[in-house]
């Protein structure tokens, strides 16, 4: 490879245990010269063997090591990582994930031939087990259903300008220009980052044959939590950027919201009974069209069963979290510095 640069892949973590030695394998199995590349695993404070692992890594590899994030918040690991790394090209991974063995050389390579300030690839959901339920929540994160015009999870046939992507190789001097990603967003900073780098001018790529495979909650009851999460934090940080994010992130919301508002009303009015059963009854025909189809595209028709539950929990927890987010953004009081501020 002709022209190296320098690149910096920062994977801020916490309790990884499960993933962080696939996602390391994954890593220094890649084709780019390991004398162009540090890896900055940035552990927030750990409580299981996630710290003991990567030290094993760190004594094997050099380029590999190891920093300390006190504040456990993920966007501040991640902020650690940038204001150590030592590349022209940063890019920040997840520890959930494993990456193709050009994943690296392909990101600086389109980053440099299309002069993004951003790029990334593909993030295909793998079931980390072998259920049912598992292989139905990998298919609803990468169905259109359920992940809306997000290209990153549903797929692209050619190189796009995106809002977003996974992850992330960012030309450095991006952050000098837009700043560090904010930490008061532990969840969707990346978002916020990406939407301020558009504001200023720059661009972010989306390249089909950059890939990367994440492993999702396995069970339902992670799955919802997860999800309620996930629209709380897309909602949730208008209580400190004044941007919004892309308009997928609202129509959960909406769903829940108009739900909610024509329960109310027909019970006060008749009329709105059927906007209630209208909006029901066009999600179910959604739901299960959706499911019909992926079944016979898997020829798994136990999905039959599954997946409506899937693809409900995916959009009923995302929709409450996003009105929850709302409710605390309208309601004056203090930032809220609960749970989902804390954890990685």
């Amino acid at each position: 490879m002709t022209n190296q640069v320098f690149v910096s892949l920062i994977i801020p973590c916490r309790n990884e245990e499960r993933f962080i030695g696939r996602c390391l394998d994954s890593i220094v199995a890649n084709d780019y010269p390991r004398n162009s590349l540090e890896v900055l695993v940035v552990d927030g404070m750990s409580e299981d063997r996630t710290k003991e692992i990567v030290e094993g890594y760190v004594r094997q590899y050099p380029f590999i090591k190891i920093l300390d994030n006190s504040k456990r918040n993920f966007t501040a690991g991640v902020n650690n990582g940038i204001k150590n790394a030592s590349g022209d090209i940063i890019m920040i991974v997840g520890a959930h994930a494993t990456y193709e063995k050009n994943y690296v050389s392909n990101c600086v390579k389109f980053l440099r031939n299309y002069n993004a300030d951003n790029a990334g690839g593909i993030l295909i959901p793998k079931p980390f087990n072998n259920t049912d339920i598992a292989k139905a929540i990998a298919l609803t994160l990468s169905h259109p259903f359920g992940s809306g015009n997000s290209h990153f999870r549903i797929g692209s046939k050619e190189p796009r300008w995106v809002d977003t992507v996974f992850g992330g190789c960012y030309r450095k001097e991006v952050f000098e220009k837009i700043g560090l990603f904010n930490e008061e967003l532990p969840r969707s900073a990346d978002m916020d980052f990406n939407a301020r780098l558009r504001k200023a001018g720059g661009k972010i790529l989306l390249v089909p044959n950059v890939v990367a495979y994440y492993y999702p909650r396995s069970d339902l009851k992670g799955f919802l939590a997860h999800n309620f999460d996930d629209g709380f934090w897309a909602i949730y940080p208008l209580k400190f950027v004044s941007q919004t994010f892309s308009w997928r992130h609202w129509i959960p919301l909406v769903f829940i919201l108009s739900l909610i508002a024509s329960a109310v009303l027909s019970v006060i009015f008749q009329e709105f009974r059927w906007l209630l059963f209208s909006i029901i009854g066009a999600y179910a025909i959604l739901n299960l069209g959706t499911t019909v189809h992926v079944s016979i595209r898997e020829r798994h028709f136990s999905y039959l069963f599954v997946l409506p539950i899937v693809l409900a929990s995916r959009h009923f927890a995302y929709g409450l979290g996003s009105l929850f987010g709302l409710l605390l953004v309208l309601i004056p009081r203090k930032p809220w510095k609960g749970r989902r501020g804390k954890d990685v």
